[in-house]
């Protein structure tokens, strides 16, 4: 009986200590989204874990996209629900199952893609195997990713993503991660409060954001819909890129 009082007054603690944390972030002022500007090369990209089955639904997404008109959207756990989303918003939309799930990545983009995503394998676990897509913008690669729970697997798996993009490059979605991705050359940019609430217990930031060749102008975590998830919406340009040359 101790064991459990114990155990029932931690959780008590946990519960408050989100609490207090979750109204610190309501009351702290987000910087407002800037307006999109394609003449100066500015990308607004959402990405967000749907939650399979019993999260968001295709009018939820369909509400996002029309609400802040990002130039992509990266979903994660994504089912065939969501394949009609073009048809209700316009753009362009591709999805990739997760190898032996019935859900997957998914990509919206406002405007026609050159190619396709690439689908790039990824280091497996014990459990499940993991891809990634891969979006071609010409000369910026968006790596969007749903990665493992392990805390080693995951760093080796964006270590493996890292290698494939160009040297402007963003990386975004749901990472599983806790604590610094240690992932050479990238920038963690992304919004800095909880999107995820583990076991309704304890908040985690574990939707993010790492570029490289790119700066963020704007980061933000959009507000709690359906999903046991929280969009993260982020505004980037085009950084001037260092290249090494060798001495004559």
């Amino acid at each position: 009986m101790a064991g459990m009082a114990q155990k029932n007054e931690r959780r008590t603690v946990l519960r408050r200590t989100y609490l207090r944390l979750i109204q610190r972030v309501r009351r702290s002022p987000q910087a407002p989204e800037p307006p999109a500007d394609p003449g100066a090369g500015t990308l607004k990209i959402i990405s967000w874990n749907l939650l399979r089955l019993t999260g968001a639904t295709l009018e939820d997404v369909a509400r996002l996209v029309r609400q802040h008109h990002p130039d992509i959207l990266l979903m994660q756990e994504a089912t065939g629900a969501f394949d009609l989303l073009a048809e209700m918003v316009g753009g362009s939309y591709w999805r990739t199952l997760q190898p032996g799930r019935i859900h997957g990545l998914a990509v919206w983009s406002a405007q026609p893609l050159a190619h396709p995503p690439v689908v790039l394998p990824l280091p497996a676990g014990s459990m499940f195997e993991r891809v990634c897509q891969i979006i071609d913008l010409g000369g910026i690669g968006i790596a969007n990713v749903h990665l493992s729970h392990g805390q080693v697997l995951n760093r080796r798996q964006l270590r493996r993503i890292a290698r494939v993009l160009p040297p402007r490059a963003a990386v975004l979605g749901d990472y599983n991660l806790v604590g610094p991705a240690l992932l050479p050359g990238f920038a963690d940019v992304g919004p800095r409060h909880p999107t995820h609430v583990m076991g309704e217990i304890v908040p985690l930031r574990i939707d993010r954001c790492l570029v490289r060749g790119l700066t963020c102008l704007h980061a933000a975590v959009l507000p709690r819909r359906s999903s046991d998830h929280r969009p993260i919406i982020v505004t980037l340009k085009s950084a001037p890129v260092l290249v090494l040359r060798r001495a004559a």
